[in-house]
């Protein structure tokens, strides 16, 4: 059983198109095992992200990566180039900063516009692409089902925004921290008026922990804290398919 469209912003579309790519959900998730296990093995990584002009390291304000560049390094090798050479249809999601509006891609280079949708403000720098300068599509659609019920029958959908995580001390709140997790509440704020106007089928939501934003060498233990969902989603999933036949 497989989807039959997939929608995503940032993390979204990364994952969203991992799997619209023919990739399993296991491969997907030893993908992500293999990429973050050996913490050598990401600095090397990081180390090819390092900035090549002069210019670029005396820039104002903190460092940023190029988002493109990171999913070269970390991903290309993947994922097809077109969102055309995918499996499933994919609508990826980017936030248009000086129209202040969504942008969705379907179509054309896939790498960019993944790019565009995983730019986070302060860590990677805005993405150039069709005349517009883009940044994360979180920043307007963080959960973006909406769209989906046309064409599909069953719609699920996956919140992962999480919430502000204190440190152990609460006074301490790290320019970092600020930023991120002012973004989780914009973020959860759009959600949870989202939902009021329209709700999926099945709202898949890990429970808020210690995890923050750029924790991906915890990949292993977020897989694992994830797991009793898998199980729930699948018997929710499995009675609003069972619904329909018995009607029949």
């Amino acid at each position: 059983m497989k989807p039959t469209r997939i929608a995503g912003s940032s993390i979204g579309a990364i994952m969203g198109a991992a799997y619209a790519s023919g990739l399993s959900g296991e491969e997907v998730r030893q993908i992500a095992l293999e990429i973050f296990a050996d913490r050598n093995s990401v600095l090397s990584r990081l180390w090819q992200l390092r900035p090549r002009r002069i210019a670029d390291v005396f820039r104002p304000g903190p460092v940023q990566f190029d988002p493109e560049r990171v999913l070269e390094v970390f991903l290309a090798s993947y994922l097809p180039d077109r969102f055309e050479d995918l499996h499933i249809p994919l609508r990826v999601l980017a936030t248009d900063f000086y129209g202040c509006e969504e942008v969705d891609f379907e179509t054309g280079p896939l790498l960019p516009a993944i790019a565009a949708s995983i730019a986070i403000p302060a860590i990677f720098r805005p993405v150039r692409l069709d005349g517009r300068i883009l940044i994360d599509g979180g920043v307007v659609n963080p959960l973006p089902f909406d769209g989906l019920r046309a064409t599909c029958d069953i719609v699920i959908a996956v919140d992962v925004v999480g919430a502000p995580v204190p440190r152990a001390n609460k006074d301490d709140i790290s320019m970092l921290d600020s930023l991120f997790g002012s973004s989780q509440i914009l973020m959860q704020t759009i959600t949870n008026q989202k939902l009021k106007i329209d709700q999926p089928d099945i709202l898949v939501r890990p429970p808020h922990d210690a995890i923050r934003v750029l924790d991906f060498m915890k990949a292993e233990h977020i897989l694992n804290t994830a797991e009793s969902l898998r199980e729930t989603t699948k018997e929710k999933l499995e009675l609003l398919i069972k619904e329909p036949m018995e009607l029949t």
